[in-house]
């Protein structure tokens, strides 16, 4: 495994180099109002391209943000002007919030050298380091999507998972949405959890929009009940938290599988269980 995170000053020192590729993956929970694509053009790290989770994804299903199939993630990468062999930086304007999202839809795909930005754009702009306005546009360039199946998880793994205990599922979503205490910020959605699944909610692992230490991000884990024996699955509300979680298991040397429906599938139907408190 490599250490997923790389410092403002590597950054800066590569900026423009041939095969790297930085990538916006700002986004924002639909209730707050704010645009991310619209503040990208407003202020963005030079050369920086802007990935739209929403817009990269499975047009077939109601679910958001869903990983779109191998060949139309290939397509979306040649217009974006990622292609075989390049590595990439991939920051947020939260510091760290949606960054690891990208950062592992890239992962499942096929590409190795991915890293997220230590801080993010909050982190670059407190240097005062440069910032460029407006789209970049990269020359087109062909990529390969491979998927690594062990990336991903889907309802009925997570089904087996909450029946047999084969699997840790952990949540990152707040105690009190976990605890089904808290209703769910999309509507519709049942309140609770999927039975036998843990909690560590993402905000626990970060501060001023950046990863604790390795002791704090295992006692965090520890905490919460975690077997390392286990395989482990993260969720959250829908598939964007629960990658911060699996960024954070890589980051202490762990490798974890993303429940990409998270809780927008899995409380949205009736047909699977939950559980509360």
């Amino acid at each position: 495994m490599t250490f997923p995170f790389v410092s403002t000053d590597w950054l800066a020192e590569r900026l423009g180099s041939p095969g790297l590729v930085v990538i916006d993956a700002s986004w924002h929970m639909p209730a707050s109002g704010r645009d991310a694509q619209a503040e990208y053009l407003g202020g963005h790290i030079p050369g920086a391209i802007f990935f739209d989770i929403d817009a990269i994804a499975d047009p077939a299903t109601a679910l958001p943000h869903m990983l779109p199939d191998p060949v139309s993630f290939s397509s979306a990468m040649r217009e974006l002007g990622i292609g075989d062999g390049m590595r990439a930086v991939v920051y947020d304007s939260a510091g760290l919030f949606s960054a690891p999202r990208v950062w592992w839809t890239l992962r499942v795909f096929g590409m190795h050298e991915v890293f997220v930005l230590d801080g993010g754009l909050p982190q670059w702009k407190a240097e005062n380091r440069p910032l460029e306005e407006g789209p970049v546009k990269r020359r087109p360039s062909h990529f390969t999507a491979r998927m690594d199946h062990s990336l991903v998880a889907n309802w009925t793994d997570v089904l087996h998972a909450a029946r047999s205990d084969a699997a840790h599922v952990i949540d990152a979503r707040a105690a009190d949405r976990f605890r089904g205490e808290a209703p769910e910020p999309r509507p519709g959605l049942r309140k609770g959890h999927i039975p036998g699944s843990l909690n560590v909610p993402w905000t626990d692992l970060t501060s001023d929009g950046r990863m604790l230490g390795a002791d704090a991000i295992l006692g965090a884990f520890e905490r919460a009940g975690v077997d390392w024996s286990k395989p482990l699955v993260t969720s959250c509300g829908s598939g964007v938290s629960a990658a911060l979680l699996s960024l954070a298991l890589e980051a202490i040397g762990r490798r974890s599988a993303v429940y990409d429906g998270s809780w927008t599938e899995w409380g949205g139907r009736d047909d699977l269980p939950l559980e509360t408190g």
